[in-house]
């Protein structure tokens, strides 16, 4: 309302500058204004609250955080490329595996969270599972969880949003918000996000790696 208003001024005292929308300004690298912790706590708990409204048990409780962060995903992808052009950097799409995975483990977390993941690592059993770790999901910290529902984790909402990226991008998968201890000291249940890659997506990992 303020750059509205200030327009308004303008044109009433002769100015030739013209009204501009939200749409036309460019998307900066690092936005100057940020979502405080309160505000998103306050909608996020919503978010929840609508999901719990609508759900029969825990399990659909996080699928809805999950399918809610998927839609996100999808548009973030697209968001997070465009930034990079603005700031003088490649803005590719990754067409490799680790590439991606780093992007996401790397670029977006820090664009979301302000940080980048603990860790990314490559499961020891499978070849087509990896795993993000974080200490404490953002989801986490200011949601209270009854004792009944001991087990919900609501970063599922992050695992959504990691799927929606991942499919976005060509990379067909399964993310999964899976709770461990907590470390030495800790309180607080750590979040592992697994990620699961369909066939296709090795079958075409092993042919590029073939081409070098």
């Amino acid at each position: 309302m303020a750059a509205l208003s200030s327009s308004s001024r303008g044109a009433a005292s002769g100015g030739t500058r013209q009204n501009s929308s939200t749409l036309d300004r460019p998307i900066v690298l690092r936005p100057r204004l940020e979502v405080s912790l309160s505000a998103f706590a306050f909608l996020f708990s919503e978010i929840v609250q609508y999901a719990q409204a609508r759900s029969m048990s825990i399990s659909d409780i996080e699928q809805q955080l999950y399918t809610q962060g998927t839609g996100i995903g999808h548009k973030l992808l697209e968001l997070q490329c465009l930034r990079e052009k603005q700031g003088k950097g490649e803005g590719k799409r990754q067409n490799r595996l680790i590439g991606i995975l780093t992007f996401i483990s790397s670029d977006v977390w820090k664009g979301l969270f302000g940080k980048a993941a603990d860790s990314l690592e490559k499961s020891n059993e499978d070849e087509d599972e990896y795993m993000i770790h974080e200490a404490e999901p953002v989801t986490n910290q200011f949601v209270s969880v009854p004792q009944s529902m001991g087990n919900l984790n609501c970063a599922a909402f992050i695992a959504g949003i990691i799927a929606g990226i991942l499919q976005s991008a060509d990379f067909p998968c399964e993310v999964s918000a899976l709770l461990t201890r907590p470390d030495d000291g800790g309180t607080r249940d750590r979040t592992v996000y697994l990620i699961k890659f369909s066939p296709e997506v090795m079958d075409r990992e092993e042919r590029l790696e073939k081409k070098g």
